[in-house]
Order: C-alpha cells, then sequence, then structure tokens
C-alpha cells in the first residue's frame, strides 16, 4: 500500500477539518493508514461502520462522523472512490467528490458525485465547494 499520488500536499493545503469514515474495521484501518504513511493524519478521527447499523451505502456512517465532528451534514464534502460512498454521501446530504483511481469516473457520477482523478485538485475542489 502507497498513498495515492499527491495527497500529502492535498492534505497540508486543506484547511477544514476532515475524518475517515470506512466501512472496515479500526483496525483495518489503522492497519492500512500505517502502511501508506497516513496515520498520523487521519488518527483520530476515524470512523468505522462497526460503529453504525448499516453501512455504505446507507448514509449512517457519514451522518455519525457528521454528527461527531460537530459539523452539519449539508456542510460536509465526502471524498469516494467507491459507487455505495459516493450513494452513500448522496444519501447524506452532502457533496460528494468521487476520486476516480479505482472506480470510472462514469460510474462515480452517475452515482451522483462530482468526478476527478488528480488527488492535487483536492484543494482547490474544496475551496470552491459551496461547503466552503
Amino acid at each position: 500500500m502507497r498513498p495515492v499520488p499527491g495527497i500529502m500536499a492535498a492534505l497540508a493545503a486543506v484547511r477544514r477539518p476532515w475524518c475517515v469514515a470506512s466501512n472496515g474495521t479500526h483496525e483495518d484501518m489503522r492497519t492500512r493508514l500505517g502502511i501508506a504513511g497516513l496515520l498520523a493524519k487521519f488518527d483520530p478521527p476515524l470512523f468505522s461502520a462497526t460503529e453504525v447499523t448499516r453501512p455504505k451505502p446507507a448514509p449512517d456512517l457519514f451522518l455519525h462522523a457528521a454528527a461527531a465532528m460537530g459539523t452539519a451534514a449539508g456542510r460536509c464534502v465526502v471524498v469516494e472512490d467507491s459507487v455505495p460512498g459516493v450513494e452513500a454521501g448522496v444519501a447524506a446530504g452532502m457533496m460528494v467528490l468521487g476520486f476516480a483511481r479505482i472506480t470510472e469516473a462514469d460510474a462515480l457520477r452517475e452515482a451522483g458525485a462530482d468526478a476527478f482523478d488528480d488527488m492535487s485538485a483536492l484543494p482547490n475542489l474544496l475551496a470552491a465547494s459551496p461547503t466552503s
């Protein structure tokens, strides 16, 4: 596991709180983020589907994360790379940016995301979002 190219610079440029909300367990997230050298950037806050009744594509996990972060769902931006994740973000009433790395951009768009494929674009996408 390696970090997505551009993620370190993107995170350094983002000036808003962030978290990870994953269908994986806390242990899985810490392991994967640790191997990629990103754990210190995201822990805390990590939110797992094990904390809610329904995993993605249900909105429960994203709504739980937003509430725990003290942010209204409508002010959140989800960055997702899967169709179920995009569907969850849309169902939660959040803006969704679909990172087209492992899933085709068209599939992410059809699920309701604004697709992008270069992580270095993330700070500008967030700055231009209506939630900023």
